[in-house]
């Protein structure tokens, strides 16, 4: 998974992530920083060929080996400081140059996934400031590297993925990149690892959907069957316009890699991250009362995704770190603007209540507050999901999507408050098992 040469490469593991997420989201995570491992390891052509082909390889071989033996490997990052949290900037972990160009490295990193993973990027403060450096648990020579475990995160959800809190005690690492470069480096791991996260929650997303969907199809109650009833269609079919949406914007993202259109993802990926991951905690909400009390029981599987439901909003940046970031490329890209634009813009015409939200949002553009960073990345998201549904899916669902999304009082509404003119029956039927 740690990517595929050819065109279309990224929409198919794109396709397959999806897929794989709705089975079983915990496993994602070193799946995930595996393949965006590969964009930054390239910041150093001999650590790219010593581990890319290990990274891109389709099967793993397990057990501690050093990673250049293997044929297939798994990466993971260590970022994170309990004092700087999101503010990698922050971090304390020190890394002194020794005499064979490597670097030793000591301090505490508060969150590493995925810590059996074979090879870790992680930042450290040389003597020129915040560097990347690649860390593999075993060393060229056999031994262990000196990453400690400390303990095991009692998470929320995802316990099926590991998260710890590590001490690098004199660990050894290669320099990736230049010396106070760290966060320019790492940069492109973290934006497909947002990738990800927006895919990750259109799973979920989905993965709730269809549950909701087929027990209202088989459930009946009060004389009729679940889905057959007026309100129940309206809650499922606003629930599938979001997974519609959601999916959509994913797979397009992930189309924008193979075509290397850097400047819409600059804007548009941390955007979806943000609106995306957003709303999957309350679709999934939504979609676990549609089981009643048995949503709320474990048998059902609803709980499990409810506890997922929060963390790809948090993962590689939390919403307010995310709108920010959009704010950010704006500001200061604004050719990643008129990209994002052209995309939106691509659908003008084909609804007079998307041409006015469009318009509202470069009215928002102006503005540039940081009060309404979170309002910019909303409407940003939602323009790019309503141009790609009236551009390419059925007319009940873009026609159903826009009139529900692009009212004036905005989308801030419970599910379920579909327009009459909404076909509910026919978005039900689409969606359901």
């Amino acid at each position: 998974m740690g990517g595929r040469a050819g065109h279309g490469a990224h929409v198919a593991r794109a396709a397959g992530f999806y897929l794989m997420s709705q089975l079983e989201p915990g496993h994602g995570c070193p799946i995930s920083m595996t393949y965006a491992a590969v964009p930054a390891l390239r910041h150093d052509p001999t650590l790219a060929q010593r581990y890319e082909p290990g990274l891109r390889a389709t099967t793993y071989e397990f057990g501690p080996a050093e990673p250049s033996t293997k044929s297939g490997l798994l990466a993971g990052m260590s970022m994170t400081e309990k004092q700087g949290g999101s503010d990698v900037r922050a971090g304390t972990t020190t890394a002194t140059v020794t005499s064979d160009g490597t670097y030793r490295l000591v301090g505490h990193k508060w969150f590493t996934s995925a810590p059996m993973n074979d090879l870790f990027l992680t930042l450290a403060q040389a003597p020129g400031g915040l560097t990347c450096f690649v860390l593999p648990r075993v060393l060229p020579d056999g031994t262990r590297n000196a990453i400690l475990l400390q303990r095991l995160k009692d998470k929320l959800g995802n316990r099926s993925n590991a998260s710890a809190e590590i001490e690098y005690a004199g660990a050894t690492g290669w320099r990736l990149g230049d010396e106070g470069r760290g966060v320019q480096t790492i940069i492109e791991m973290v934006s497909m690892t947002r990738l990800d996260c927006v895919l990750g929650s259109a799973a979920l997303t989905r993965a709730a959907l269809s549950e909701a969907a087929h027990h209202v199809a088989h459930r009946s109650a009060f004389g009729t069957r679940l889905a057959d009833a007026p309100l129940m269609q309206a809650v499922i079919a606003d629930l599938a316009l979001e997974s519609e949406a959601a999916t959509a914007l994913a797979i397009r993202l992930a189309g924008a890699v193979d075509r290397e259109e850097r400047l819409l993802l600059r804007l548009a990926l941390p955007a979806a991250k943000y609106l995306v991951c957003k709303r999957a905690p309350a679709v999934v909400a939504e979609a676990l009362e549609c089981l009643g009390g048995n949503g709320y029981v474990e048998d059902s599987g609803m709980p499990r995704l409810y506890r997922e439901a929060p963390l790809n909003s948090i993962w590689e940046g939390s919403g307010n770190v995310t709108a920010l970031d959009v704010l950010r490329a704006v500001s200061r890209e604004p050719d990643s603007v008129d990209a994002v634009f052209a995309e939106i813009e691509s659908a003008s015409g084909h609804d007079s209540w998307f041409d006015r939200g469009v318009r509202e949002l470069r009215t928002e553009l102006r503005g540039r507050e940081e009060r309404r960073a979170r309002r910019l990345a909303e409407m940003l998201a939602l323009c790019l999901q309503g141009s790609l549904l009236l551009r390419h899916a059925p007319e009940e669902v873009a026609r159903a999507f826009v009139a529900s999304r692009f009212l004036p009082d905005g989308p801030w509404r419970t599910s379920g408050t579909l327009p009459a003119e909404a076909q509910t029956a026919e978005l039900v039927a689409r969606v359901t098992p």
